[in-house]
């Protein structure tokens, strides 16, 4: 039976949330202002003083925030005792999931169980569907196809193609180094981007090569070829495991039994129906002609456009998509997040629903662009949430620079309150230079021109530490470097570039009142 006599234990300044929050249960409010304030020890010391007994319930809640573990308070008590969620607004989830029976946690925040716990589900997920008698049956139905070794369609996961853009220019070791990335920030198939307007012949004779480095890394990725050269093609069928871009112009070219990707265009003469309605018509009479010329495995692409077309292209996707049901289909999702000065974060969660729910089952994006970076690692995150019925409350999210929900966080102000006011500093003869290089944070100490140090890590505190170890410097200067440090942590974290001094996000004018 689930325990039902349950203490909440808080500080006095979380007081009125955590008995909003957690109605049902006892509080016990410490005599310290601030939760996170609190520690183990202090707290076996406050309920022992008050009284409680091992009698009198069956669980005791810390706040997350708590340092150290709670066996200590169990053992001391004899009432089990665990961590709770770091916010009080989060304590109803905590509380229901608990008495559901999930298990928490005596070092680890309720909240941060949460989040293992969804991404086991989405591991067991994927894990179901790579199981060899799981895809067998459903390599049989219809809505299903094999690209390479991978199982693609509505049964599974949607899959993520990785563009290596105009990787002929890049050059083979580029090219590896850049599908190994792809490849561990979630993709699932390497795309080869040909060079438009080039004959790149010996370039597709690498192909080999390129996929046994990627596989030396560990890993064992099909690999897509995207080329509308017909020289091209014809090289690369031996090569590749599936085929972008085939159209109306070079249908008869590329006859072949592995996957292509088939699209209402013919190039050569210019042609793109713009209406929804013709560009899935037009679409279907290329795809019987294909089956007709003895294609074998069609994945038909409506080609997603950037704004303003948006629109209509997503309706394309969706008549075609009412039409036919059963088929595989296709959409280049950094085609929309490329051209639109937006962040990418949102944009590549929306195209990934929009994609689930029309059951679009591989998306093709890059990360040609600064303001795309980290786009092949959003849309795994969105794949993942969209394996849920709604991507709401999961435990893992996409949310980076936004919150779920408003914090509160205030305290009462002294007896004395000033204004704050800079004053005029002597500058020290020490000074430092801080740059990201390899993801870690780099710090050059300086004496005049000349750079007497290098300190290299990866957490703020730790620079700070070493250089205030090795050097006599004033507390301003300590809380400049502390900031700046700060400043290239976040950088870090949101892969955005950093440079000292300048503000890490520009200012959001709304050009009116």
């Amino acid at each position: 039976m689930s325990p039902c006599r349950i203490l909440l234990v808080t500080g006095k300044l979380a007081e009125p949330l955590v008995r909003k929050y957690g109605e049902g249960c006892d509080v016990f409010v410490t005599p310290v202002s601030v939760a996170a304030f609190l520690t183990p020890e202090l707290i076996v010391q406050y309920l022992k003083k008050a009284g409680v007994k091992s009698e009198d319930y069956d669980l005791i809640l810390i706040p997350g925030l708590v340092r150290g573990s709670a066996q200590l308070i169990e053992d001391e008590l004899g009432i089990p005792t665990f961590k709770g969620p770091r916010n009080a607004m989060d304590l109803p989830r905590v509380l229901k999931a608990f008495r559901e029976g999930f298990k928490l946690s005596k070092d680890v925040p309720a909240d941060n169980l949460f989040s293992f716990d969804a991404l086991k589900r989405v591991e067991d997920i994927r894990n179901r569907t790579r199981n060899r008698n799981y895809i067998e049956e459903a390599l049989k139905k219809p809505w299903n196809v094999l690209i390479g070794n991978l199982p693609a369609g509505r049964d599974f996961p949607a899959r993520i193609l990785g563009e290596v853009v105009d990787a002929p220019k890049l050059g083979v070791e580029k090219t590896v180094e850049k599908a190994i990335y792809y490849l561990r920030e979630g993709a699932d198939i390497i795309d080869i981007g040909m060079v438009a307007g080039e004959t790149n012949l010996d370039f597709v004779e690498e192909i080999p090569e390129i996929r046994e480095r990627i596989g030396e890394a560990g890993f064992e990725a099909p690999v897509s070829f995207d080329s509308l050269n017909e020289r091209e093609i014809g090289a690369g069928l031996n090569y590749a495991d599936l085929f972008l871009s085939v159209d109306a112009g070079n249908l008869e070219v590329l006859v072949t039994e592995k996957p292509v990707v088939l699209i209402p265009t013919n190039q050569k003469e210019g042609y793109f129906p713009t209406k929804p309605v013709e560009r899935v018509e037009f679409l279907e009479t290329l795809k019987e002609r294909a089956l007709d010329l003895g294609y074998k495995t069609i994945i038909p692409d409506l080609i997603l456009e950037h704004v303003p077309h948006l629109a209509r292209s997503i309706t394309a996707f969706q008549l075609y998509r009412e039409r036919n049901p059963d088929d595989v289909l296709l959409a280049g999702v950094g085609n929309v997040v490329e051209l639109y000065d937006a962040d990418s974060v949102g944009m590549n969660a929306l195209l990934a629903g929009i994609a689930k729910e029309l059951s679009i089952n591989l998306l093709l994006t890059t990360e040609v662009s600064a303001k795309a970076k980290g786009s092949v690692r959003e849309l795994r995150r969105a794949v993942d949430m969209n394996l849920f019925d709604t991507p709401k409350d999961l435990g893992f999210d996409l949310l980076l620079l936004k919150e779920k929900r408003k914090t509160e966080w205030s305290f009462e102000p002294a007896g004395e309150v000033v204004e704050a006011r800079e004053r005029p500093v002597e500058l020290e003869p020490l000074y430092f230079r801080i740059w990201l290089k390899g993801g870690r944070i780099w710090v050059n100490a300086h004496r005049g021109t000349e750079a007497v140090l290098t300190i290299v890590g990866d957490d703020p505190n730790a620079i700070i530490d070493t250089i205030i170890e090795r050097f006599k410097i004033s507390p301003r200067h300590a809380f400049y470097l502390g900031r700046e440090l700060e400043r290239a942590y976040t950088a870090l974290k949101l892969r955005r570039g950093y440079v000292q001094e300048i503000e890490l996000f520009g200012e959001f004018y709304w050009g009116g009142r």
